[in-house]
């Protein structure tokens, strides 16, 4: 199972939350950050942000990233859109 957890924050405070659950290994790690990405904005009626090079920095370091206004191309009323891995397949299962 791999999950992320997506989190909509303004002004500090927790304004949408959504967990994401993509079962079986018919997609790689990163095919599954995208698709849970995509899913999360379709949930919170969002355009998909751009990832840009502090996003992959940050996640490839943190299993989370943020993205602000500017990784959208639209106006947001939110100060950002958090991606956060909290659960990794593993090999034996």
């Amino acid at each position: 199972m791999f999950r992320i957890w997506g989190k909509i924050i303004k002004e500090n405070h927790l304004i949408k939350d959504k967990v994401i659950e993509l079962p079986g290994k018919e997609m790689s790690r990163t095919q599954k950050v995208y698709k849970s990405l995509e899913m999360l904005c379709d949930e919170f009626d969002l355009a998909v942000p751009v990832w840009l090079d502090a996003n992959n920095n940050e996640f490839i370091k943190h299993a989370k990233t943020r993205f602000r206004d500017v990784n959208f191309m639209e106006e947001i009323d939110f100060d950002y859109l958090e991606l956060n891995v909290i659960e990794e397949d593993h090999i034996w299962e």
